[in-house]
């Protein structure tokens, strides 16, 4: 394969985000023995309040401010290792958003803080209620919601509320809403929700921002990237860049399954010219 090797989503490690593994070094180190050209790394900003701490940060016995302590270490880490290992691959330094509560103004802070190269605008929580990291969480966002179908409708009106506010160079994983959803396909195509897909991927393709092809969706039972290849399919007909992140969480997940996207890509019909993201 030819294609260029590149994350736009990706380098969470274990020293700045407490469900990922290996240092950020070893990490950058993985990209370079894979053969990456440029790598974005898009650790996860730290939460706004006690109250957005993620379950696994709080067994690490964090709180709020001890993240933010540990999100300032990653940007001075980030920027060490991008000159360190400027002769052998581009490192872009970036971080991943939320969309909750106060997390705008919190984004807002960060850019002017750390001027970060961009950010990866993604959402984990609708209606402040976290949907990614168990179906208990899934389950009560579901229940607040009052069925699946509203709960993808909510998130994806959050997604446009985020990404027209906030126009980040990147959205990530865009229908994440799908993970514990086995019938994730029916309820993508109801008319309700297909009609906040589309609306959504045209706000994206005005703005001229790119689509994050997440490859970490092929080791979800699902077995395909975030977004799905019907909604993929749409982009590609829209024009919107689509980039490969692997959204890696340790060396082992480093470059996961990214010939698999190419391919996928490549079949739909997309560009396989990697355009990269600028602030």
């Amino acid at each position: 394969m030819n294609t260029r090797l590149v994350s736009v989503h990706g380098g969470h490690s274990g020293g700045f985000c407490s469900h990922a593994k290996d240092s950020l070094e070893n990490i950058v180190q993985a990209y370079i023995n894979r053969g990456f050209s440029w790598v974005g790394i898009t650790e996860h900003m730290p939460a706004v309040s006690d109250r957005f701490v993620y379950p696994d940060e709080r067994e690490a016995g964090l709180d709020a401010s001890a993240l933010q302590c540990r999100f300032d270490d990653y940007f001075k880490t980030c920027r060490r290792l991008k000159q360190k290992y400027s002769e052998q691959i581009d490192i872009l330094v970036g971080f991943e958003s939320e969309t909750y509560t106060g997390s705008e103004k919190s984004i807002r802070a960060i850019i002017d803080t750390h001027k970060p190269e961009y950010f990866v605008g993604s959402l984990h929580h609708v209606d402040d209620i976290e949907i990614d990291s168990t179906e208990e969480g899934y389950r009560r966002a579901v229940d607040r919601s009052g069925s699946l179908e509203n709960l993808y409708c909510r998130y994806f009106d959050q997604q446009l509320e985020m990404v027209q506010r906030l126009k980040p160079a990147v959205v990530g994983h865009f229908d994440l809403v799908r993970i514990f959803d086995p019938d994730y396909t029916t309820r993508l195509k109801s008319p309700a929700v297909q009609e906040r897909v589309q609306r959504n991927l045209f706000a994206i393709s005005e703005l001229g921002l790119i689509l994050d092809l997440n490859l970490a969706g092929f080791d979800k039972a699902a077995g395909e990237p975030y977004p799905s290849r019907d909604i993929l399919t749409s982009a590609i007909g829209l024009g919107i860049p689509i980039v490969p992140g692997d959204d890696s969480h340790g060396v082992q997940t480093v470059g996961r399954y990214f010939e698999e996207g190419v391919d996928l890509l490549r079949e739909l019909g997309g560009i396989l010219e990697w355009q990269r993201p600028v602030t």
